[in-house]
């Protein structure tokens, strides 16, 4: 073996300094849902089921608008590895003119799912709340999705520490924000679970104002472009952003959307049960936060790899993600197994609760492993280009297997909350091994495609 050859041990440090600042804005931006949480559930576990509920129909719904801009990752981070940054920009320029048209359609769409909250037989009480904090949620829907543009933007350019900077300082006013909104400090009404959303809302618009910021200063220092006037749509770039976007959209809706009916499912059930699930699902998403920014930063290595004609260092960046990805999991874990008690108590003190979370946390052990291997498959696929096999396969693993199973355990066994989190260790297993096999033959194919062509790839279905 050729000792100057690149190995994976090449790829580890360049992929940690992108990966740990875009890591630590995956769990900056959980940590604002987090703060919801952990404000409202204070006041009763009423209120924090009505958050629980309200952001899984949030998520629900402007999740399809975040993903169609996950194209920006491919499509930029190919501009920037072939020195061509003039045209990154003119991705970004398309990717917010698509942000401001999906808002819209989300937007309406959001408030008119508030209706069928009690027909789906959340309680009233609980209901009312969640309905009040999606209506208050509904306001920082365009700055969300700006934010999400100019966030892929950043990251794909190498330049993920704003992005970072950015959530930090975000959760600071989020958090000044909820104990002030929730509560009725400083002479403001006590607004309770509606707070919540009022404050992330406020903290979504800073976000956009704060990441908009930052690319002006990254175009002043490095001349990239920009032009002065207002640019144009183009639709054949929002053509070819849509495709890339549409089946990661759909991709995005598939797997919140499972999470958002188990969360609706659960709400059927008790009281305790329900806060169990939002707790656990708590914790098992910030766990999940970590992989997450490793797959965004996985997409970009791999990108910016095909971008400059380098297919073996696409293949070294999507494989450094998978074993960053599959370590730190497994970590999790064990760390929900070893740790539930304390884990729970830092959210309720109520004795079901405890019982009820411990349990739950026990189940989420379970798919720590495929959860990591599938979303940072599903990233690196993105970066070289194929959005539509995670799609599929997200598909048939949760709403073809996950979803039934789970509710056949709860409801048809009797097995409660805990038989959803079973479901979902069955389709979230089956998506991370089939994603695990896709980019295995996509590393087979990768000498044989153009490096720089940045259409979307065929699917790999066998």
């Amino acid at each position: 073996m050729d000792a100057s050859r690149p190995g994976l041990r090449d790829e580890l440090r360049p992929m940690l300094a992108l990966a740990s600042p875009v890591v630590l804005s995956e769990l900056g931006w959980m940590a604002m849902g987090v703060v919801d949480s952990l404000m409202v559930g204070r006041i009763g576990p009423g209120a924090l089921g009505a958050v629980s509920i309200g952001r899984a129909a949030f998520f629900g719904v402007v999740v399809f608008g975040m993903g169609l801009l996950l194209g920006l990752d491919a499509l930029v981070s190919r501009s920037f590895g072939a020195a061509d940054f003039a045209e990154g920009r003119r991705w970004l320029d398309q990717g917010s003119y698509l942000a401001v048209l999906a808002s819209v359609p989300l937007i309406v769409l959001l408030r008119l799912s508030t209706a069928l909250l009690e027909p789906w037989g959340i309680e009233p009480a609980v209901a009312r709340q969640a309905a009040a904090y999606i209506d208050a949620l509904s306001w920082g829907v365009l700055p969300l999705l700006l934010y999400t543009g100019f966030r892929r933007y950043l990251q794909a350019v190498n330049r993920a520490r704003p992005v970072m900077v950015g959530l930090l300082s975000a959760n600071l006013l989020n958090f000044v924000a909820n104990w002030v909104l929730v509560f009725g400090h400083w002479g403001a009404p006590r607004l309770e679970a509606a707070g919540a959303g009022w404050a992330t809302s406020i903290a979504n618009l800073y976000l956009a104002l704060f990441l908009a910021g930052a690319i002006a200063i990254h175009e002043r220092e490095q001349r990239t472009g920009r032009r002065r006037s207002l640019p144009r749509p183009d639709w054949l770039r929002l053509r070819r952003l849509l495709a890339l976007g549409l089946p990661a959209a759909g991709q995005l809706v598939v797997e919140v959307a499972v999470f958002a009916a188990a969360t609706a499912l659960a709400g059927r059930l008790d009281a305790a049960s329900l806060a169990a699930h939002q707790i656990a699902l708590t914790c098992a998403s910030v766990a999940f936060m970590v992989p997450l920014g490793i797959a965004s930063a996985g997409a970009v290595r791999v990108g910016q790899a095909l971008g400059r004609g380098d297919p073996g260092g696409a293949r070294r960046a999507g494989w450094c993600a998978l074993l960053l990805a599959a370590t730190f999991m497994s970590g999790a874990a064990l760390l929900f197994v070893s740790l539930p008690g304390p884990l729970i108590r830092a959210f309720s003190a109520d004795a079901r609760v405890l019982a009820i979370g411990v349990t739950l946390l026990a189940a989420a052990a379970l798919f720590q492993l495929f959860d990591g291997l599938q979303v940072v498959g599903t990233g690196i696929l993105r970066g070289a280009g194929d959005t539509y096999t995670p799609f599929w396969w997200n598909l048939v693993g949760h709403w073809a297997l996950g979803l039934p199973v789970g509710y056949l355990l709860c409801f048809g066994r009797g097995w409660g909350v805990v038989g959803l989190w079973i479901g979902w260790a069955v389709g979230l297993t089956i998506v991370g091994a089939v994603l695990l096999r896709v980019w295995i033959r996509t590393c087979r194919r990768f000498e044989r495609r153009t490096a720089a062509d940045t259409a979307p790839a065929r699917p790999y279905w066998t």
